[in-house]
């Protein structure tokens, strides 16, 4: 995943010179992560540069770079340092485009390595995915897998919006096939991972692979769980969940963040009110506790684990 997304950077800074990719130490580096490996060198230091340890002054210095022409995409080196740039995300990226009826808009793709699974220190994993899905003027995209990191990552720097683009860092050491640039499915749009017919999970990021975990286990015992990847989380796929619940009856949702307010509550009832008739059991949430989100050691007590989700099929299975 990790060279998925370089390479999908490399090609949109090849496609359009006013692409620009900057932040904290994604220059000369390369990132913590290694993920801008090689662009400064291809590029130069006037499209790929390092900026100060100052996350709103990135976002702030998108904002003016957008309003300008040109098409930034800036990374916030974790999520938990997106905190100090809320309020140049909710306030100037998210509003610009609406606060000058079209006149600025805003072609930001805002980079946030995120999620746990790493056993970072304190600041260095959180989920916001909920944060973000909740301001208007945002889309807010998690790829699960090498495919759908490059290809959501072209299709975040090509829009004219502003779009969160939130890379599961516990992932971006798996393997996979990433085929050339071909259409893209709609934004918006979800996938079915794996088919099954007796339940749906439905996740994002690195709990899509928990979910296909769960999945294999289930299978054993003749239990057919479909796998739903939600990958845009705004705007979500209402109809793509629907239909998959109209075949198996019931829902499951899996992520990270705390449960209170978190996006699974959004997802169970765009459920409830789009495939009520089809539900044969109360949608089922697995997520992590409404503590802060754990460093080192005590993560893996945090994350969702594959007990935990098989416990809450069995649960909506029961009716």
């Amino acid at each position: 995943m990790q060279q998925a997304i370089n390479r999908a950077l490399a090609e949109a800074l090849a496609e359009d010179p006013r692409t620009l990719v900057f932040g904290e130490d994604v220059g000369r580096l390369g990132g913590v992560f290694r993920v801008t490996d090689g662009l400064q060198r291809r590029f130069g230091e006037d499209r790929v540069f390092d900026t100060p340890l100052a996350e709103s002054g990135i976002v702030g210095l998108a904002v003016g770079l957008a309003m300008n022409g040109w098409r930034p995409v800036p990374e916030l080196q974790f999520d938990g340092f997106a905190y100090p740039a809320v309020d140049q995300i909710v306030n100037q990226v998210a509003r610009m485009h609406y606060r000058t009826r079209g006149a600025a808009p805003m072609p930001v793709t805002l980079r946030v390595p995120s999620f746990g699974g790493i056993r970072a220190p304190e600041h260095h994993g959180e989920s916001l995915e909920a944060l973000f899905a909740h301001v208007p003027g945002l889309k807010v995209c998690a790829p699960s897998s090498p495919a759908e990191a490059h290809q959501l990552l072209l299709q975040s720097v090509r829009a004219d919006d502003p779009v969160v683009y939130l890379e599961p860092k516990a992932r971006y050491w798996e393997r996979g096939p990433v085929p050339d640039d071909g259409p893209a499915p709609p934004v918006g749009t979800s996938r079915v991972v794996r088919p099954g017919r007796h339940a749906t999970l439905v996740a994002w990021g690195a709990m899509v692979h928990r979910c296909l975990q769960v999945a294999r286990l289930a299978a054993e015992d003749g239990v057919e769980l479909e796998v739903v990847d939600l990958r845009w989380l705004k705007p979500i796929d209402a109809d793509g969940l629907a239909a998959s619940v109209a075949r198996t009856r019931r829902a499951v949702v899996v992520h990270e963040a705390p449960l209170t307010a978190g996006l699974g509550a959004e997802v169970a009832a765009l459920v409830q009110e789009r495939a009520f008739r089809s539900l044969a059991a109360p949608v089922q949430r697995v997520t992590g506790f409404d503590v802060p989100y754990p460093a080192g050691p005590l993560e893996p007590k945090y994350l969702p684990t594959v007990d935990r989700v098989l416990l809450a099929v069995q649960r909506v299975l029961e009716f």
